[in-house]
C-alpha cells in the first residue's frame, strides 16, 4: 500500500525500451498536452511537499509492513494529490521544467546529514553536474535523490476486478488496486505479485503488462501488470478492511484512494468495451491546490497507446 513519499524525479525506463527505433510494437499517440504549470502555481501547489524533514533515515530506514518509507518526518500520499497536513503522502506533478529544479533544490536542503558516514552535509552543485545536491562535508560524497517504483497487480476474475480497500492513511477506508513499492532484488512483476499476496492474501499470475504512469513531481513511476487468480480465494491482508471483486460497470470510481487508480481502472474499462486491451504510458498532473480527496482533480498527459 502506499504510504510515505518524499523523492523528485520520474523514471521511464519500462517504456524506453518498448520505444526503441527497432521495436516491433507500434504505437499511436492519442494525445500531447503541451501545458506547463508557471513557476508559481508549481511551488504553490507542492509547498506542503517541501516542508517534510529528511535525514539519513531516508534512505536507511528498514521496510515494515508494504509500502513503507521515511524521511525524518515523513510526507504523506494526501501530497499526491496537491496539499495536505496528513503525515502521509504522495504528489503529482507537471512535466519537467525549470520550475521543478527548484523543487529538487529546495527539496535536497532537508537532507542534513551523509547517509554513508553521518557527517553534515553542504549544499552546491558538484562538477560537471547543474543540480544542487548534498555533499558530505566529512567524506565528500554526495547524496542523490533517485526515484521511487510503485508495482500492483489489476486482477481480472470472471469480468470482475478485484479491490482492497484502505485499512491505513493515507485514504483510509476507500478502494484501490494491490500495490506497493518494490524491494530491492526483485522484479517488477514479482513485485506486483507479493504487493497481492501481502495485501489480498491471492496468489496471482501476471499475464502482461498494462500501464505505465509517471508522476513526476514526488518522484513515482506505476508499473500496473495485468494478471489472474491461480485459486479462486482472497481475504483481507493487514493492510486491507476487505477485498472485493467487482463488476466493471460497478467499479466505485468515486471512492478510489488516488488519482494513479482511477486513471489505470478508467483505461482498463474502456480497453474491455472496445474489446483489445493495450499497454498505456503517460504522466498524471494534478491541478495546482487540490487536495488529497479530489482524485479527478488531474490531467493525463502524454498518453500513449501502445
Amino acid at each position: 500500500m502506499l504510504k510515505s513519499v518524499h523523492l523528485f524525479g520520474c523514471s521511464s525506463g519500462f517504456v524506453s525500451n518498448l520505444l526503441k527505433p527497432n521495436s516491433i510494437v507500434g504505437f499511436s499517440l492519442t494525445s500531447i498536452s503541451s501545458k506547463r504549470l508557471s513557476a508559481s502555481s508549481s511551488l504553490s501547489c507542492s509547498s506542503s511537499i517541501l516542508s517534510c524533514s529528511s535525514s539519513a533515515s531516508l534512505f536507511l530506514a528498514p521496510r515494515t509492513g508494504s509500502f513503507k518509507a521515511f524521511c525524518g518526518s515523513t510526507c504523506s500520499e494526501a501530497n499526491q494529490e496537491g496539499t495536505s497536513s496528513s503525515p502521509l503522502s504522495m504528489s503529482e506533478s507537471p512535466p519537467p521544467s525549470s520550475s521543478t529544479v527548484v523543487h529538487s533544490s529546495e527539496k535536497i536542503r532537508n537532507i542534513r546529514f551523509c547517509q554513508w558516514c553521518g557527517g553534515q552535509t553542504k549544499h552546491g552543485i558538484p562538477d560537471g553536474e547543474e543540480k544542487l545536491r548534498a555533499i558530505c562535508t566529512v567524506c565528500g560524497r554526495i547524496t542523490y535523490q533517485n526515484p521511487k517504483m510503485v508495482v500492483g497487480c489489476l486482477i481480472h476474475h470472471e469480468n470482475k476486478v478485484l479491490l482492497c480497500r484502505r485499512k491505513i492513511e493515507p485514504s483510509y477506508g476507500l478502494w484501490t488496486l494491490p500495490a506497493g513499492y518494490l524491494e530491492i532484488g526483485e522484479s517488477a512483476a514479482d513485485g506486483a505479485i507479493r504487493e497481492t499476496l501481502e495485501e489480498a492474501n491471492a496468489e496471482v499470475e501476471v499475464t502482461s503488462p498494462f500501464a505505465q504512469l509517471d508522476i513526476p513531481l514526488i518522484g513515482q513511476t506505476y508499473i500496473i501488470f495485468v494478471g489472474k487468480l491461480k485459486k479462486p480465494h482472497f481475504s483481507p491482508g493487514p493492510e486491507s478492511l476487505e477485498c472485493r471483486l467487482f463488476p466493471l460497470d460497478d467499479i466505485p470510481f468515486d471512492s478510489l484512494a488516488f488519482s494513479s487508480m482511477l486513471v489505470t481502472l478508467r483505461l482498463y474499462v474502456e480497453d474491455v468495451k472496445a474489446g483489445r486491451t493495450t499497454f498505456h504510458y503517460g504522466t498524471i498532473n494534478k491541478r495546482p491546490g487540490t487536495g488529497a480527496s479530489d482524485i479527478h482533480a488531474y490531467t493525463l498527459d502524454y498518453h500513449l497507446r501502445l
